[in-house]
C-alpha cells in the first residue's frame, strides 16, 4: 500500500508545483501535467494489481491526537481506483493544450492545485473505512470540485453554477451526515462494522437518507439540478473528470451502503430501480431538448446514471428473490456500465471541448459541417456517440446487454422480479431509442451539413495531447466493445468482496456471452472493412465528383434550409411536453413595417422549476426578512453565541 501513498504524494506535488511556479507558465503547466500523469499512472498500476489480491490491505493513523483515520482497499474499492486514476491521467494530459492561457497563469495554477486535490480526495473516499474518514474525504472532494467549476469566475453564470453546485453538494452531505448519525446512535461506533446488526426498519431509514445524499452527487432525479449548470461552466477536461468519475463516487456510496446494511426485503431494490428508470428516461428527454453541447452532455450523464441504477436495482431484486444469476447480471452490468461511461463520456466532453476551443461557441445551431475540417474530433465524437447510444460493436452495448439479460432472467422468477424485470426492460428500451435520437441530432447538427455561422467556417483542430486523448478513448471504446470478456471479469471481480455468493457463480456463462459478442462484433467490423476495401478498389482510376448536399429541389440551397436542433427534436419533445414544458420568448411584431425581432425557445426541467418555486424563492424571502439580524455589532453577535449555548444546555 506504500506505492499508493507515494502515488498520491506525487499527485499532490503536482498541485504544489503549480502554485510555486505560476510565474513561468510553460514550466508550471509542464511540471504539473508531468507529475499528475506520473502519479496517476503509478496509482493505476497499483490499483490494477490490488483488484486481484486475495487479502484486503488496510492503513490507519491518528491525526491531531484525537481523529482516527482508517483506510481499506477491497476489490470494490480497487475497481473504482482503476477508474479514478485512469480518467484523471487522460484528463490531465488533455488539459496541457486545452489550458493554453498564459494571460490567466494564476487561475491556471490554482486550477491544477485543486485538480490534484480532487484526485486525491476521490481516492480517499473509496478507501475510507470509518464515518469520520469518509466525511472528511467527501467534503474535500466537494470543495476542490467547487473551485474547479468556478475556474472562469469572471462570468456571472459560472459563479451561479458554482454556488448551485456548492449548495447541492452540502445538502447531499447533510443527508449522509444524517444517515451516519442514525447509525451511530444505535452502534455507538464510527466504524461501519455494526451496520448489518441494526433493525430492518432502521436500515431502511439509513439507506433512504444515504440514497438521497449520494444521489445528489450522482445526479439522480430530482437532485440532478446542478449538473446542467456546472458542466458548461467548468473546463471541458474537468467536466470529463466530474461526469466520468466524480458522480460515480455517488454510485459507490449507494452500493457500499447497501452492502454494509445487508438490507432485507425488496423495497430497497425497487426504490433504486424506479429511481433509475425515472432518472434515465427524464435525463435523455431533457438532453434531447438542449441547444448547448455541454449542457446536452450533462443531461446525458443523468441518463446514464439512470441506466446504472437500473442495473443495480435489478441486482438487488435478484438477491432478495434468491435468483443469483439475476443478481450477478444486474450488478455486473451496472458496474460494467460505470466503467464504460467513464470512458465514452470523457471522450464526448473532450470532443465538445475541442469544438469550443476552435469555434468559441457551444451552441449547436451556430455550428455545422465541422467534420470536413475536424476529422479526428468528428470521428472520435462519432465513436463516443455510438457507444453511449448502446450500439454494437462498442462498449456501451455490452454493459446494457448484461442488464437486459438480468431483467429477462428476473421476468421468469416470480411476481416482484417479473415486475422489476419489465420496468427495467421498458425503461431501457425507451432510453436507448431516445439516446439514439439525441446523438443523431448532435452529430448531424454539429458535424454534418454546412456551417451555420462564421465561427464554424474555418475551424482547425490542433493540440497533440487533446487529439491523443480523444483517439485513445475512442480506441478503448472499440476494444472493449469487441473484446468485453476481460472487462466483464473485472466488474465481476469487483463484486467478490461482497456476500453475493460470488464463489458459487460460474464464470463460464459470462465468458460465453462476452465471447458471442466478440465474435459478432469481429464479423461486423470485418464486413465493414471488406466493403470499404472493395469500394476503394472499384474506384481506382475513376474520377470522383464532389457536389453540395442535395437541395430538395432548390437550385440555390442555404444553411437556413438545414435541420436545426429544435426542428429535429420538435416532434419527439411534443410527446414529452407534460414533463418538459416549452418556454418561448419572442418580441411580437407591431406596425405596418415591423423592426427585426428575435425568437428563443427552451424546454424547462420540471425539477429545477419546482425547486425554484417551492424551495429557493420561499427560503430567500425568509432570509430577506431576517436581514436585520446581521447589523455589524460585535457585542450582539457575542450575545447570539451566549444565547445559543444557554439553549443547547437544556438539551444536553
Amino acid at each position: 500500500m506504500n506505492v499508493l501513498w507515494v502515488s498520491l504524494l506525487i499527485v499532490f506535488t503536482a498541485g504544489v508545483l503549480a502554485l510555486a511556479a505560476q510565474k513561468k507558465f510553460v514550466l508550471m503547466k509542464t511540471a504539473s501535467v508531468l507529475f499528475l500523469t506520473t502519479g496517476c499512472l503509478s496509482g493505476l498500476l497499483f490499483s490494477s494489481l490490488a483488484l486481484w489480491w486475495a487479502e484486503t490491505p488496510s492503513y490507519s493513523f491518528t491525526a491531531m491526537k484525537y481523529i482516527d483515520l482508517s483506510f481499506k482497499i477491497d476489490s470494490f474499492s480497487a475497481f473504482f481506483l482503476v477508474i479514478i486514476f485512469a480518467i484523471s491521467l487522460i484528463s490531465a494530459l488533455y488539459s496541457y493544450h486545452y489550458m493554453n492561457e498564459p494571460e490567466k497563469r494564476i487561475a491556471v495554477s490554482v486550477h491544477y492545485f485543486f485538480y490534484s486535490i480532487l484526485v486525491i480526495s476521490m481516492v480517499l473516499v473509496v478507501m475510507a473505512n470509518t464515518m469520520i474518514t469518509f466525511m472528511l474525504s467527501w467534503e474535500l472532494m466537494s470543495l476542490s470540485s467547487f473551485f474547479l467549476v468556478i475556474h472562469d469566475h469572471t462570468l456571472p453564470e459560472n459563479r451561479k453554477a458554482g454556488y448551485l453546485y456548492f449548495i447541492f453538494s452540502h445538502i447531499g452531505a447533510m443527508f449522509i451526515f444524517a444517515a451516519f448519525g442514525v447509525a451511530l446512535s444505535y452502534t455507538g461506533s464510527f466504524g461501519f462494522e455494526g451496520f448489518k446488526e441494526l433493525p430492518d426498519s432502521v436500515k431502511l431509514v439509513i439507506f433512504i437518507l444515504a440514497f438521497i445524499g449520494f444521489g445528489s452527487k450522482a445526479g439522480v432525479f430530482p437532485f440532478h439540478v446542478w449538473l446542467p449548470h456546472a458542466h458548461p461552466a467548468a473546463p471541458s477536461h474537468v467536466s470529463a473528470l466530474m461526469s466520468g468519475v466524480m458522480i460515480k463516487i455517488g454510485v459507490y456510496g449507494i452500493v457500499r451502503t447497501y452492502t454494509l446494511l445487508e438490507c432485507q426485503g425488496e423495497a430497497v431494490g425497487m426504490i433504486v430501480l424506479i429511481a433509475g428508470a425515472v432518472t434515465g428516461v427524464l435525463g435523455v428527454v431533457y438532453a434531447l431538448g438542449q441547444h448547448d453541447m455541454k449542457r446536452f452532455l450533462a443531461y446525458s450523464s443523468v441518463e446514464n446514471i439512470g441506466i446504472i441504477l437500473i442495473g443495480l436495482g435489478t441486482g438487488m431484486i435478484g438477491i432478495q428473490s434468491g435468483d443469483q444469476t439475476m443478481a450477478m447480471l444486474g450488478f455486473t452490468g451496472g458496474l460494467f456500465h460505470v466503467l464504460n461511461h467513464s470512458i465514452f463520456k470523457p471522450l464526448l466532453f473532450f470532443g465538445a471541448g475541442m469544438v469550443l476551443h476552435q469555434t468559441g461557441t457551444r451552441l449547436m445551431d451556430k455550428l455545422g459541417g465541422l467534420l470536413k475540417s475536424m476529422k479526428i474530433t468528428g470521428t472520435a465524437f462519432l465513436v463516443g456517440s455510438l457507444a453511449i447510444s448502446g450500439l454494437p460493436p462498442f462498449n456501451g452495448f455490452a454493459s446494457e446487454f448484461l442488464i437486459y439479460l438480468g431483467a429477462f432472467t428476473g421476468a421468469h422468477t416470480g411476481h416482484t422480479p417479473f415486475v422489476a424485470g419489465m420496468i427495467a426492460i421498458l425503461s431501457l428500451g425507451i432510453i436507448g431509442g431516445l439516446a439514439l435520437a439525441c446523438f443523431t441530432k448532435v452529430f448531424g447538427v454539429v458535424f454534418q451539413g454546412e456551417p451555420r455561422s462564421s465561427a464554424a467556417k474555418e475551424p482547425h483542430e490542433h493540440g497533440a495531447t487533446m487529439l491523443f486523448s480523444m483517439t485513445a478513448l475512442a480506441v478503448l471504446c472499440t476494444v472493449i466493445g469487441v473484446f468485453p470478456g476481460l472487462f466483464v471479469t473485472i466488474a465481476v471481480k469487483a463484486l467478490s468482496s461482497f456476500s453475493f455468493a460470488y464463489e458459487r457463480i460460474p464464470l463460464e456463462p459470462f465468458l460465453q456471452i462476452t465471447g458471442d459478442i466478440s465474435r459478432t462484433a469481429t464479423v461486423f467490423i470485418g464486413f465493414i472493412l471488406i466493403v470499404g476495401l472493395v469500394r476503394e478498389i472499384l474506384y481506382i482510376g475513376k474520377p470522383i465528383g464532389k457536389m453540395g448536399t442535395w437541395g430538395c429541389g432548390f437550385t440555390r440551397p442555404t444553411v437556413k434550409m438545414q435541420y436545426s436542433g429544435s426542428s429535429f427534436a420538435g416532434s419527439i419533445m411534443e410527446f414529452f411536453r407534460p414533463v418538459a414544458p416549452l418556454v418561448e420568448e419572442h418580441t411580437p411584431l407591431q406596425g405596418r413595417f415591423p423592426s427585426n425581432t428575435a425568437y428563443h425557445s427552451r424546454f424547462e426541467d420540471i425539477a429545477e422549476r419546482h425547486t425554484m418555486t417551492l424551495i429557493v424563492r420561499p427560503v430567500l424571502w425568509i432570509f430577506d426578512r431576517l436581514r436585520w439580524i446581521q447589523h455589524g455589532e460585535i457585542h450582539l453577535y457575542i450575545g447570539y453565541i451566549f444565547l445559543a449555548i444557554v439553549v443547547l444546555l437544556f438539551f444536553i
